[in-house]
């Protein structure tokens, strides 16, 4: 039985150790599809409509305009998320002493990684027992990082990183411009695809037409698979919850963080509507809004610990 139990570990072990590994290739793989993708769209069909004048010309215009926006906005995105740190508990955190007095601590009790410390006064904190360390409200362990992320949703082997407190928003916005982008270049391939099992003569080189071809599979691959990711996102911000909580938190008509779905919003892409589109907060949604670092949730005011 223990050789057993030791035999797992090391299982998972591995597998953490290779999804770290992971990290460089998917970058590599992401920035090929890219420019697969480029290739295809730019210079194979569209860019060279651009000399033929007429309306073809301005119509070809105004897609790679669209297609260089949308990529634009999809890789400041994704690179955000890569190089933005998912949040970190500080050295010496404790939690502040009038949520211990009432008991808000996170509903969740993972019995591998944390225990509940109850005292005399009625003192709740969770307890890391892989960093040796108090673990703030709503913040897990990751196995594959080796270390407590603050609100951590889930691990992403596409960004080489956590999805947390502090690069969730540039994740959902990676998500939108991924689903966007691909979208539009299904549908400007789509003809392209389509002609491909016709009778009628098609013209380019067999290299040209191959990557047609492949950037068209890829896309309408990648748009099918993100509007399934983009849609569960959306439901878990409107309820102010993870892909962590979804799975874990005990089943109960409440939930302490749901504030409504606008702050729910709020809590994720701030305040200050100029911001929500862009891989970015504005300074003073920061300075007025601490669920932003990941370490404060406001909730609500009725809410009572002994129901989870």
């Amino acid at each position: 039985m223990h050789r057993s139990g030791a035999t797992m570990a090391w299982n998972v072990f591995k597998f953490c150790t290779a999804l770290r590994g992971l990290g460089s290739i998917m970058i590599l793989l992401v920035l090929g599809v890219v420019g697969v993708t480029y290739y295809a769209v730019v210079w194979t069909n569209y860019g060279p409509a651009l000399s033929d004048g007429g309306l073809g010309s301005l119509a070809a215009f105004a897609i790679i305009i669209l297609f260089h926006f949308l990529l634009a906005m999809l890789l400041w995105s994704y690179f955000s998320v890569v190089f933005t740190d998912p949040g970190v508990v500080p050295p010496n955190w404790r939690l502040a002493s009038d949520e211990e007095q009432r008991g808000e601590s996170d509903p969740l009790n993972s019995l591998e990684f944390c225990v509940l410390q109850p005292d005399s006064s009625n003192q709740r904190t969770r307890f890391c027992r892989k960093c040796n360390q108090p673990k703030p409200p709503r913040c897990h362990h990751c196995s594959v990082c080796g270390r407590c992320v603050l609100k951590m949703d889930h691990h992403c082997v596409w960004v080489v990183s956590c999805v947390g407190a502090l690069n969730y928003k540039y994740f959902l916005l990676f998500l939108l411009y991924t689903f966007l982008e691909t979208t539009l270049v299904t549908l400007l391939l789509m003809p392209h695809f389509i002609a491909f099992f016709s009778d009628e003569e098609i013209p380019g080189t067999p290299g040209t037409l191959a990557t047609t071809f492949l950037a068209f599979v890829l896309n309408l691959a990648f748009a099918l698979s993100v509007m399934g990711f983009l849609i569960m996102h959306i439901s878990l911000v409107a309820a102010n919850t993870t892909t962590i909580e979804a799975y874990e938190k005990i089943t109960s008509p409440k939930w302490p963080y749901d504030l409504g779905r606008k702050k729910n919003f709020e809590q994720v892409f701030g305040m200050d509507k100029r911001y929500w589109l862009i891989p970015a907060y504005s300074e003073e949604d920061l300075r007025r809004m601490p669920e932003l670092q990941g370490l404060e949730y406001p909730s609500k005011p009725d809410f009572d610990s002994q129901d989870f």
